[in-house]
């Protein structure tokens, strides 16, 4: 079977709920990926930050085959040798006391809220059912029937209602908007530190700093979603440490499972999620021995390698080559780390063609929202390798101007 035929078949039994390229991947090692006909191509996606480590890192695989032929699922009904290691390195590399673990960034994201929520009745004493929670405009924190709720992105709600009430959404970058908008019944401000799909949307220096600074003012909790910022995407471990502040809750997942397998986490403090009983909170693949083996040395491989400091350096290296581009079509670039988005001047070119022209020069990523082309490389990745997908960027740029006749 040929590509053509492949998409055809995909297309007979899934419903569109994505527009892929049109490659059909059967191969992935480090930051190389091939599909079914050999051509090879350079993944500057990493599957939204998932496949950080690179594909098939070869001491991810072994924890996993390890761990495989050990044990590999249990539900917590048991314990295992494996959970309390694995929170145990994450909370000394977080600085939280316990972690609740989940499958995907969206469930640890909802067990954020709940946890909140209940933190909000129990310690706050928000009278029952009414507990607000503030969000960012454009945010983007995952597709449940509550997530897409508090969304302001109208794709994301349309004919799934009725939504979830409890949230508000205020300007993103915006400490003053966040202070206006508490009120006494407010139990949590969860944001993105960076936001991802809405085009990597760097907020102002201090922002962050400030933002910590009003919550412990007014006495709300601040839930950081790092799903895709965190584990060193954006050049420091987590996000929040460019601004040497500590939120209340961090939520990962996505390189948590080293690209191998779903793992996600909720952190905090020990005071708050002690508030957790039995039976307020559950998942029968949450935790399994075979997740925490692969996210366990991932941890450990983020650490030993330093990676967050590859992705400092890299990422420096690949934002002042992507500044340099002399294109009209360039509006802006912008981001941290090895996590860069090109927005481009709408009406002059679309970012799905910049990507699907761009397969064709060996490397691929994704556009999000038409105008910005999102790079976020594995952090193992090398400067030639970076190199190779510039040229490639920058030559699909070129063949566009020749063809639209824009200098």
């Amino acid at each position: 079977m040929n590509t053509q035929d492949f998409i055809v078949r995909e297309a007979m039994v899934a419903p569109p709920t994505y527009t892929p390229l049109p490659v059909v991947l059967h191969e992935g090692k480090g930051s190389w990926v091939w599909d079914i006909e050999g051509n090879k191509y350079l993944d500057m996606m990493t599957a939204y930050s998932a496949v950080s480590f690179g594909h098939s890192h070869p001491r991810l695989v072994k924890a996993l085959t390890d761990q495989a032929q050990t044990l590999a699922l249990t539900s917590r009904a048991f314990y295992t040798d494996q959970l309390a290691p694995f929170l145990e390195k994450a909370c000394a590399l977080s600085g939280f006391d316990m972690g609740i673990p989940m499958n995907s960034g969206a469930e640890a994201v909802e067990t954020a809220l709940k946890v909140a929520r209940r933190w909000g009745y129990e310690v706050k004493g928000i009278p029952q059912n009414q507990a607000e929670i503030i969000v960012a405009e454009n945010n983007f924190h995952g597709r449940t029937t509550t997530l897409i709720s508090f969304s302001t992105e109208p794709i994301y709600q349309k004919d799934f209602g009725p939504l979830t009430p409890g949230f508000k959404a205020i300007p993103f970058g915006n400490a003053q908007a966040l202070e206006k908008a508490i009120t006494p019944n407010t139990c949590a401000f969860l944001v993105e530190p960076i936001q991802g799909e809405a085009g990597i949307i760097v907020p102002p220096p201090g922002w962050l700093k400030e933002v910590r600074d009003i919550c412990s003012k007014h006495n709300v909790l601040l839930i950081l979603d790092e799903v895709q910022s965190g584990l060193g995407r954006t050049g420091r471990i987590f996000a929040f440490q460019h601004e040497n502040i500590m939120p209340d809750g961090l939520i990962l997942a996505k390189a948590l499972g080293g690209g191998l397998v779903p793992i996600s986490l909720f952190l905090s403090r020990k005071d708050i999620l002690s508030l957790m009983t039995p039976g307020s909170h559950g998942s029968t693949f949450g935790g399994n021995p075979l997740a925490c083996a692969v996210a366990q040395e991932a941890l450990s491989l983020l650490q030993e390698e330093h990676l967050d400091q590859r992705s400092e350096e890299l990422g420096a290296y690949m934002m002042k080559e992507l500044q340099n581009i002399d294109s009209s079509f360039i509006k802006e670039v912008r981001g941290k780390g090895l996590w860069i988005g090109v927005d481009f001047n709408k009406n002059l070119v679309n970012g799905w063609e910049v990507c699907e022209r761009m397969r064709f020069k060996g490397a691929l990523t994704k556009d999000t929202h038409e105008t910005v082309v999102r790079f976020a490389p594995p952090l193992t990745i090398t400067k030639e390798e970076i190199d190779y997908g510039l040229k490639a960027f920058k030559d699909t740029l070129f063949e566009i101007e020749q063809c639209s006749g824009i200098p």
